[in-house]
């Protein structure tokens, strides 16, 4: 049975990590769609000013094809799937894991006001609506205890959930 299942949030929330974890303790292949990109030459052009790819978003498509596993990204709610996580965590926390990866504090400042605006769960739920989301929030808590959260979401031991995080007290 094909499964699909993506796992998406603001950069720095823990997504790779934690589908890397996911794929361990399950039968579930992932895709780490952002080095695909990079690697196939998946993008349009490079943003200098935020040093980033421009993903094409046709070709991902193309490339991917009929895909299953879990499928991990900032950009993985644009594609199709049965279910979506979406990977939550406070602004401050966040923006301490992207200085750690040192990222630009341009990058920071939008990716944490990002994440305040709850961006990418409005474009998830958009796109796969309420029933299909389930919104997780990482925000100190260890990998593995996300990676449990999934896993119940997944296996039906959690009910979806959205709008149980926020963060618009940072703004």
């Amino acid at each position: 049975m094909t499964r699909r299942l993506v796992i998406t949030g603001t950069p720095g929330t823990g997504k790779t990590t934690v589908s890397d974890l996911v794929a361990a303790r399950t039968d579930l292949d992932v895709i780490h769609l952002n080095d695909a990109i990079r690697e196939e030459e998946l993008f349009t052009e490079r943003d200098a000013d935020r040093d980033s790819l421009v993903a094409d978003v046709a070709a991902v498509a193309e490339w991917l094809g009929e895909w299953d596993g879990i499928l991990d990204s900032h950009l993985a709610h644009l594609f199709d799937a049965d279910e979506a996580v979406v990977l939550r965590c406070h602004p401050e926390e966040l923006k301490e894991r992207l200085r750690e990866r040192d990222e630009s504090e341009a990058k920071v400042a939008e990716n944490a006001e990002s994440e305040a605006l709850d961006v990418i769960l409005a474009e998830t739920v958009e796109r796969f609506g309420e029933e299909s989301v389930y919104e997780i929030d990482t925000t100190d808590r260890p990998p593995e205890s996300v990676a449990d959260d999934v896993i119940a979401a997944i296996e039906g031991e959690m009910e979806p959930r959205v709008g149980t995080v926020d963060f618009i007290d940072y703004l």
